[in-house]
């Protein structure tokens, strides 16, 4: 079995971080959202892996590499549109060729990896396998309508959703896929929809099962999402203290401190991982919080946000929370006359004032 592992699209709904990064790249828990992804189909016992990605920067194969950490070998497979989910599946084929694979949205994250439901497509024999989920908003995805245990329908973005399940960013197909890509239209969106394809699947007689996601399961394309996913990324890891915490501090709860990051005179409740050479002085850090490397957190607190590499905040009289802060972005006590608060914002970002 192969993966092919999708890290294209714009990423607008996480604009500003996108504009200058692959929202693929965005840390949680300060790795990779993709490296969670080929983790997944590693553990799975995947040795090939082909990543589609814009075809216009290079910036996830220079991230990512060919595969040597992994002990896989990487295949990258460019995108010149975004064109729907089934267009990547089509434009992966010359990759796959007649191997089954699993098809896993990189920016997609699930507790407890994928190789129990690539174990329950071998053994079912089935010609495709969905990963559904419980959600409170179905509509925002593709939908299965489900009949005595079996899926009979399946509608991308319905109005009036058949099920309150989503069909997660996790498939697994045998080669029957591309015949479906290749027999359907584009939508409203000028999209080819997964959901079609599958459709197709279920209209011309092939078998499609599925799984349900019982733990959590993740599609951080909003700024919320990446949020959660943080939290409950960090939920679940071991403390590692690499750093230096000065005698002055208190650190209670779960802490991943990366080499040369120092903690002074201040207080870290974890569940929480500050970078390499990261400094905390005279702050709060509250939990499910992810600074990142070279990052200055001085007078100031910071709760429940993702701050990624040389972010600044200092002297800041209110605490930060449910945020997140791109590189080298910094939030600064204002100085001089009169005392009002400044900005330098970027496009479609957003700012709470109290």
């Amino acid at each position: 079995m192969k993966a092919l592992i999708a890290s294209g699209g714009r990423g607008t709904r996480l604009r500003p971080l996108t504009h200058t990064q692959n929202k693929h790249l965005i840390p949680i828990a300060n790795k990779p959202i993709l490296h969670y992804a080929i983790e997944a189909v590693v553990d799975a016992g995947i040795k090939q892996i082909g990543i589609i990605h814009n075809a216009d920067s290079d910036e996830v194969p220079k991230a990512i590499g060919n595969g040597k950490q992994w002990g896989v070998k990487i295949t990258y497979i460019p995108q010149k549109s975004p064109l729907g989910l089934a267009h990547v599946v089509k434009i992966g084929q010359k990759f796959i060729g007649k191997d089954n694979f699993i098809f896993y949205l990189g920016d997609n994250m699930v507790v407890g990896g994928v190789k129990r439901f690539v174990d329950e497509f071998e053994r079912s024999g089935c010609n495709c396998h969905l990963t559904l989920s419980r959600v409170k908003d179905p509509e925002r995805f593709g939908v299965p309508e489900i009949k005595n245990g079996k899926i009979i329908g399946v509608e991308e973005k319905p109005k009036k959703p058949k099920s309150q399940f989503a069909v997660s960013g996790i498939y697994i197909y045998d080669h029957h896929i591309f015949e479906a890509c290749k027999n359907i239209k584009p939508s409203g969106r000028g999209e080819l929809e997964i959901s079609d394809a599958h459709q197709y699947l279920l209209d011309n007689g092939y078998t499609v099962g599925y799984s349900e996601i019982t733990g959590w399961w993740k599609d951080t394309g909003k700024p919320s999402d990446l949020l959660e996913a943080n939290r409950l990324v960090l939920d679940n890891i071991q403390s590692r203290i690499e750093g230096n915490v000065d005698k002055s501090s208190s650190v209670a709860g779960k802490l991943i401190l990366e080499p040369g990051a120092k903690i002074i005179n201040s207080v870290v409740r974890g569940p929480a991982i500050i970078g390499k050479n990261a400094i905390i002085e005279n702050s709060y850090v509250g939990p499910f919080t992810s600074i990142g490397d070279e990052c200055l957190i001085k007078n100031s607190e910071v709760e429940f946000s993702i701050l990624l590499n040389k972010c600044t905040v200092t002297d800041v009289k209110i605490r930060i929370e449910g945020s997140l802060l791109g590189n080298e972005a910094e939030i600064v006590e204002a100085s001089g006359k009169p005392h009002v608060h400044r900005f330098m914002i970027g496009d479609q970002s957003r700012v709470e004032v109290a």
